[in-house]
């Protein structure tokens, strides 16, 4: 089993009257994890009832919420334990379900996963405001992929390993690039499995889930914009340019990058601006969720060539980094441009300040900062910038700021 650090969080939250709710991709390890944790509870002596609405027999006791409160007396009793919910948004009108259920003021705690947002079909957003917490579980972190990878040897101290073992390092950083982090892909080491198991999650991911939130059964359309995104990770969107191409109104190309967001397939980073008339203010940019699916839309998964790609994936990767850094912050990720072109991969905002970050692939022995870069600083005099790259720290000051060379690995050490 891989070691999830989201587990610690939702075991803390299982003694909170509130639903812990637990949002993320297809196969990211939802159940594997509630599961765990229902295994805890048990050997403490709680009592623990799990049901999964992609079961028909399970299906049967969501009808109503006297049907489901009947089965779980039957099950637990009229005193306390805990109810495990999976796959929730099989559920029409889930939010209002939990909602009453909530209310009652039951002696039972809830603890349910889905594998998409909880406002996809619904309002269940706004029917549950006060009675919930989200937990975002993703696919399988590089963190939790070495430890697994390096049999949790290092666990106290990755850093050494990072530092002592720059080769070893590498590899597994690449191996992540290529194959992403969904367990199933991580568990298997045939590399024609790990195809099979990717190709299945992909069709299902199509079939099942926008099939069902779509409406619709043939879903071509919505595959050619999966495709279309995996191509330019990282680059300006034209919502227009992707109607052209694919044939499609723009209200829906809108609509489907929404979905794709929503059940958590691309992340969206927006444009940094304070003069809009110097600067392109509303392309946005976006990124995947995985790099496995990712490079399965685009035919290359474990064929992916680092030499012509990993540009665009270790940016990808760093987004993923700063997107856990900043998790359960207020603190914005965007991009800069302007309109001659001058471009910084990462801005972080927090409100005075502004942090510049460029992405890397390669070692370097001193910062290189580009043009762009420098641009930047002369621009908004942030009073620090990072050049995320490959090779160790190194220190510069640059038109008044403090620019740090550093390793991906210790972007852990930026303070926000």
């Amino acid at each position: 089993m891989i070691k999830r650090q989201l587990y610690e969080e939702l075991k803390d939250h299982s003694n909170k009257k509130e639903i812990s709710f637990i949002v993320g991709p297809r196969q990211a390890g939802k159940t594997t994890l509630i599961l765990a944790l229902k295994k805890h509870l048990e050997a403490q002596g709680k009592k623990t009832l799990y049901l999964n609405l992609d079961i028909e027999s399970d299906k049967q006791f969501f009808t109503s919420q006297d049907k489901l409160l009947r089965k779980i007396a039957l099950e637990i009793g009229k005193g306390e334990g805990y109810v495990f919910i999976d796959e929730i948004q099989r559920k029409v009108d889930a939010g209002l379900f939990l909602k009453g259920l909530y209310d009652m003021n039951l002696p039972y705690k809830l603890i349910v996963t889905g594998s998409g947002s909880v406002e996809l079909k619904e309002k269940t957003h706004e029917s549950l405001i006060g009675r919930k917490r989200i937990f975002q579980l993703p696919t399988v972190s590089f963190t939790e992929f070495v430890n697994y990878k390096t049999d949790y040897k290092y666990e106290t101290h990755l850093a050494e390993l990072f530092e002592l073992d720059p080769s070893q390092t590498q590899r597994l950083l690449e191996e992540y690039l290529i194959f992403g982090g969904y367990p199933r892909i991580i568990l298997e080491d045939s590399l024609a499995e790990k195809n099979r198991i990717m190709a299945e999650l992909y069709q299902s991911y199509l079939e099942r889930d926008i099939g069902y939130l779509l409406g619709v059964l043939k879903t071509e359309s919505f595959s050619g914009l999966v495709r279309l995104m995996a191509s330019q990770i990282g680059k300006l969107v034209n919502v227009s340019e992707l109607s052209n191409t694919l044939g499609l109104s723009i209200p829906t190309v809108n609509h489907y990058l929404w979905y794709l967001q929503k059940t958590f397939i691309i992340g969206k980073v927006t444009p940094f601006f304070k003069n809009i008339r110097k600067e392109i203010t509303k392309a946005p940019v976006f990124y995947f969720h995985d790099l496995g699916l990712r490079n399965f839309a685009l035919g290359i998964f474990g064929t992916a060539s680092l030499e012509s790609e990993a540009g665009f994936l270790f940016q990808n990767f760093v987004y993923h980094l700063l997107k856990e850094k900043t998790r359960n912050t207020s603190i914005q990720i965007h991009y800069w441009r302007t309109s001659d072109k001058a471009e910084v991969d990462f801005v972080i905002d927090i409100l005075p300040e502004v942090i510049p970050i460029e992405v890397k692939y390669k070692k370097l022995i001193k910062p290189e900062m580009t043009r762009s870069f420098q641009s930047f600083l002369s621009k908004y005099h942030p009073k620090r910038g990072y050049i995320i790259h490959l090779g160790k720290n190194n220190i510069v000051k640059m038109r008044g700021s403090v620019v740090t060379s550093l390793p991906y690995w210790n972007i852990e050490s930026i303070t926000f």
